[in-house]
């Protein structure tokens, strides 16, 4: 039986779609349905029961549950816009540590969601080696949040009993229930098929022009195959950075969705480039890139799509989806 946090989540239900697909349907999900539409993401897939979150932990301290041969810990508060803390605090750090405390005593392997917000600004590199977490300076509670948790598990000696991912800016089906969490693509696709435009923040540092600020971009599909590697070989452990390995603009990304709309090299649309709100930029990553150098030693020698052919694969999606 497989446990899967966030299970009705982007990156969550798009896991449970690969384990059925794999043939695993013993599963139980967690998660926190609520007024969103997210519970739409477990339409059509298998599994054997679902419970909330809060519900779910005290299932694990009456000792109701059956033993569990795996945990994916997906779940999570995901947004950089949360002022409080305090929900940080519960939902990644101390859900994290209680959910991993008991995969141990049931002697279940424990998959987890770490993040690439860890690495803030990026002044000491995106090198996924656990000797450096002490020095990563997150710019939100959402990156720190992930970080205690790291340094937890250090702390404690248990990196060698467990598998974190570092996501860096994942994207595809399955993700606008999200809000303003949602990605650039998903978040501006409507905008394109309206107008022809594409709006993007300017740039608040000289070294990038507007639209010139660089992000590690990650299609799910390629994040699966990841996750799937990891979920194959428990005893491959440690913390791994998920990213495509390559920095690419948000220019570029426009781009890519232009040609993927318009299907011609000759891009109609246009780009139009907006304030980044004040709040926004003392927090805001202006460059992330994978080193997967440590994932390759690993054994993972998946190849990952170019921005360009994972845009057109989404957009093609985005265009017959009932969600736009």
């Amino acid at each position: 039986m497989i446990i899967l946090t966030g299970g009705a989540g982007f990156i969550g239900s798009c896991f449970l779609r690969k384990l059925n697909d794999e043939g695993i349907n013993d599963i139980i999900v967690v998660d926190q349905l609520d007024a969103s539409e997210k519970w739409r993401n477990l339409l059509g897939k298998k599994f054997r029961d679902y419970i909330q979150k809060d519900d779910f932990l005290d299932m694990v301290d009456s000792n109701e549950l059956p033993k569990p041969k795996a945990i994916v810990h997906m779940g999570a508060c995901s947004s950089t816009t949360e002022t409080d803390a305090g929900v940080f605090i519960k939902d990644n750090y101390e859900y994290s540590k209680k959910l991993a405390e008991w995969a141990f005593s049931q002697k279940a392997s424990f998959l987890y969601a770490s993040s690439a917000a860890t690495y803030g600004d990026g002044s000491v590199g995106y090198k996924d080696d656990e000797n450096d977490l002490e020095s990563l300076r997150p710019l939100n509670m959402y990156g720190f949040s992930k970080q205690m948790f790291d340094l937890w598990l250090k702390k404690e000696g248990l990196l060698n009993k467990v598998t974190g991912i570092k996501f860096f800016n994942v994207f595809g089906p399955n993700e606008y229930h999200k809000g303003e969490m949602m990605s650039v693509i998903c978040k501006k696709y409507p905008g394109l098929v309206k107008d022809g435009k594409i709006t993007l923040f300017k740039s608040h540092k000289k070294d990038y022009p507007d639209g010139g600020q660089k992000r590690d971009f990650v299609y799910i599909k390629d994040a699966l195959e990841v996750m799937w590697y990891f979920f194959k070989h428990p005893r491959v452990t440690g913390i791994y950075n998920l990213g495509s390995g390559e920095a690419r603009s948000w220019n570029d990304l426009a781009g890519a969705m232009f040609m993927a709309h318009y299907g011609t090299a000759n891009n109609e649309g246009k780009v139009e480039y907006i304030e980044m709100p004040e709040t926004l930029r003392p927090k805001y990553q202006y460059f992330t890139e994978a080193d997967l150098n440590k994932l390759r030693k690993a054994g993972c020698n998946h190849q990952f799509l170019s921005l360009e052919d994972a845009v057109r694969d989404y957009v093609g999606y985005l265009k017959e989806s009932s969600h736009l």
